[in-house]
């Protein structure tokens, strides 16, 4: 990885692209393409920020709100620099299910004082890491995004009547840069 990169800072950017133009957002699709840039890692806590940032892009732009798109993202950075690295493995909660938890808690202004929004943001993190837990380890962040993505989607229709497109298939391209990739027994791996 380049020393000059800033994932944070490359997150937000595209994310802000990605608002910008007259598509619609996927957010599976827009976490790829980002994940793509040659010096993205294949695992690192940008992932944390990854979940949340494609997520409020892609449902900011429904309601077409940049400003508040912008100032979402920063909030969402700025909780996900808490999510520490190998959280997964060394907390027992992956840093994309906290991801989720961090977008659910901003899009609906919950606070650890609030009522319905409160249970609403722990379903989907949890129901997220239930996802991610069907699946053994070793740590795939890549894998893990597209679980908590994949739960998502549904979950924001279900819950708050909010339609995101989701791929009826997700395909890994980064098994050959995972030394510890599961192959076939992760779900998104073709030879």
């Amino acid at each position: 990885m380049e020393t000059n990169f800033d994932g944070y800072a490359y997150i937000t950017e595209e994310c802000i692209n990605a608002f910008r133009k007259d598509t619609t957002i996927v957010p599976v699709e827009l976490a790829v393409r980002i994940m793509k840039h040659p010096d993205f890692p294949m695992h690192y806590p940008y992932h944390h920020y990854l979940v949340p940032a494609v997520m409020l892009t892609a449902v900011y732009r429904l309601q077409g709100e940049e400003e508040a798109l912008r100032m979402a993202l920063e909030e969402a950075k700025s909780r996900a620099l808490n999510v520490l690295k190998g959280f997964c493995g060394l907390y027992g909660d992956c840093g994309a299910a906290v991801g989720l938890g961090i977008f659910m808690s901003i899009l609906t202004g919950t606070t650890p004082h609030s009522e319905e929004t409160w249970a609403m943001t722990n379903r989907i993190t949890a129901g997220s890491l239930m996802k991610i837990a069907e699946i053994d380890g070793p740590r795939c962040c890549k894998r893990n995004c597209f679980l908590a993505l994949q739960h998502a989607v549904p979950f924001l229709k279900e819950t708050l009547d909010v339609t995101l497109e989701a791929p009826k298939k997700i395909v890994c391209t980064f098994s050959d840069i995972n030394e510890d990739c599961k192959g076939t027994a992760c779900p998104f791996f073709q030879l």
